[in-house]
């Protein structure tokens, strides 16, 4: 992100593919009453949020994440629920597999190591489908989508016309089989 300046907006996520989004999407539009549905280009789950970055640092953030070594896996996203707290709809699997667990437990290590600010909030697997949202959807039901994860993501955040939009800066494949 060469015109980020001094305060990038950053984070490693998880990106569906433009199918997955589309359900999800679809599934968040259909339940967000008068919430706000997360737009479907923005929909992702997200595994360390660095937040504002220095872009000097954009070069070996982008390094070390390339060591981390990740093997692809299946995400059930066999749940949905509610956060009173924060007001959010999200939806999720009932167990993480231990190649997610090992991802972020991998990624956030060598962030640390690299002195590279993150934040430390234990890891909850989760995709955010409705903000500002009033209470748990009443329809429709969930159904229970799979998720082929092969890859993770580096994501720049910028504000353009008020609304947030992400942008992948770069992407880490799985190991090869």
């Amino acid at each position: 992100m060469e015109h980020a300046g001094a305060g990038a907006r950053l984070f490693f996520a998880l990106w569906p593919d433009a199918e997955l989004q589309a359900r999800l999407a679809a599934w968040a539009t259909h339940a967000a009453g008068r919430g706000r549905a997360m737009r479907r280009e923005n929909i992702h789950l997200t595994l360390a949020f660095l937040g504002d970055t220095d872009a000097a640092l954009l070069p070996g953030i982008k390094a070390l994440a390339a060591e981390v070594r990740v093997e692809p896996f299946r995400l059930a996203l066999d749940r949905a629920g509610y956060w009173k707290h924060n007001r959010i709809l999200w939806c999720g699997a009932g167990a993480d597999p231990p190649a997610l667990t090992a991802l972020v437990a991998e990624l956030r290590a060598r962030l640390e190591a690299a002195g590279i600010r993150y934040d430390p909030k234990p890891f909850v697997s989760h995709v955010t489908l409705v903000r500002n949202a009033g209470g748990p959807p009443d329809t429709p039901a969930w159904v229970s989508l799979e998720w082929e994860a092969r890859d993770f993501a580096l994501i720049g955040s910028t504000r353009v016309e008020g609304r947030v939009t992400y942008q992948v800066l770069q992407r880490f494949p799985a190991a090869a089989d």
